[in-house]
This record gives structure tokens, sequence and C-alpha cells, in this order.
């Protein structure tokens, strides 16, 4: 079981994020509406996991993945975003993401994906 913290700004997708981990036994710590507010909650927190939406308004995920990463480099994040252009994959795998999924969220991939980052 993992500790996570959920940043997006969609309430939508967060209920839809949680009920997946909830139901697979892990714990939702915390919940963010916007890069500034899960920067916050991380540092407070210390989950074990953070979803990371990319797009958002104020502090986006790029940015908000930037601050955690530059403070915390061990930090497990895993970028989440309909948008799957590759360029912004590619800029947050290279500061330190470890995987990048896609809404709308399909159950399989999202356990599998944390898996492969606890197996670590």
């Amino acid at each position: 079981m993992a500790k996570f913290l959920i940043v997006d700004d969609a309430r939508l997708a967060r209920m839809m994020l949680k009920n997946i981990l909830t139901e697979a036994g892990h714990e939702v710590i915390a919940e963010a509406a916007d890069g500034l507010q899960g920067e916050e909650m991380y540092f407070r927190h210390k989950p074990d996991i953070v979803t990371l939406d990319i797009v958002m308004p104020e502090v986006g995920g790029i940015e908000c993945l930037q601050n955690i990463i530059g403070k915390d480099p061990d930090a497990k994040i895993i970028m989440v975003s309909s948008v799957g252009k590759d360029s912004t994959v590619d800029e947050a795998l290279s500061i330190g993401a470890k995987l990048f999924i896609t809404k709308p969220f399909e159950k399989e991939n999202v356990l599998s994906s944390i898996d492969s980052i606890l197996g670590d």
C-alpha cells in the first residue's frame, strides 16, 4: 500500500483516480487543485507517490514537477494528462517524472504504472 497525493484541477478526475487507488488498497492522503497547492501538500504530507496533471491554471504541472524535484530529487511523480504531446511528456520525464498516464483513466493502466514504480 502506498500513500498518494493527487494534483489535478478537475474535481472529477481527482475523484476517479482516488476511487481507483483506494479500491486497490492505497491511501490518498491529500489532494490539490493546482501546482502551487500540490507543491505545498507534497512537502506537508510527504506522500509515496504523486499523480500530477500537466495542464492546470496558475501553476501548471511542469512547473510544480520542477519545484518538487528541485527540492526532493527522489520524489516519485506520475504525470497525468489528456494532452499527450510528445514534447511535454519528454520534458516531464527529463525533469524527473517516473511515468506518464493519460486521461481518461484506465484502471489497469493506472495500477500497473503504480506497481512498476513501487517495484523500483
